[in-house]
């Protein structure tokens, strides 16, 4: 009988997020992560991660249109594309699924925003989980952690080292520095109190 409910309780949780997580708009310039600000919320907490980093995560990959139909001729065009919110590769994604048990497919990122967030807040988690407690003092833990989204687990681990990034991982660092009093805004605005920054 618990686990009926505690699988009613999941299924509840996912038609709540796909009510939330509307699809982007067809027009350029129309996509706004504020607009996944509850989604975010939810996946983060059931992640144990920030939605303070995955909101900010979500601005530093709104950088190209997210409609389904867009992405679909992105991937014709450009087979190994990357997909859905936040810009999931293939290989990041079967190895989030395999580690949590996900259903679904790739694909299903570009279709489903809200698969496509947690998905997202489950692998900055495991890059949380991959990650030294003690690093370099010139980052914090949240921009290791996009780094990490951005560059890979490998790379990520070499800069909390030290090693310095290169010029586009420190691009997509400063921009992640630009964007993180926007994505605290829109999770307020979302209804959610504002997340401290992590350190």
């Amino acid at each position: 009988m618990a686990e009926r409910s505690t699988a009613a309780a999941k299924q509840g949780a996912r038609t709540a997020d796909r009510e939330d997580a509307r699809t982007p708009p067809l027009r350029p310039g129309g996509y706004e992560p504020a607009d996944y600000a509850a989604v975010v919320v939810r996946s983060a907490r059931e992640a144990g991660v920030s939605p303070l980093l995955v909101m900010t995560v979500l601005h530093n990959e709104a950088y190209k249109p997210h409609h389904p139909l867009l992405e679909r001729l992105w991937q014709w065009w450009k087979p190994g594309a990357s997909f859905g919110l936040a810009n999931m590769h293939r290989a990041t994604f079967e190895r989030v699924r395999r580690t949590h048990g996900l259903p679904g497919r790739w694909q299903d990122l570009r279709d489903d925003p809200a698969f496509a967030v947690r998905t997202a807040a489950l692998h900055l988690k495991d890059l949380d989980r991959s990650l030294a407690r003690r690093h370099v003092r010139r980052y914090t833990r949240d921009e290791l952690l996009a780094l990490g989204y951005n560059t890979g687990e490998r790379n990520m681990r070499a800069f909390a080292r030290g090693v310095p990034p290169g010029p586009m991982a420190r691009s997509y660092l400063r921009r992640f520095r630009a964007y993180r009093e926007r994505a605290a805004e829109a999770l307020a605005d979302g209804g959610e109190p504002r997340d401290t920054v992590t350190g």
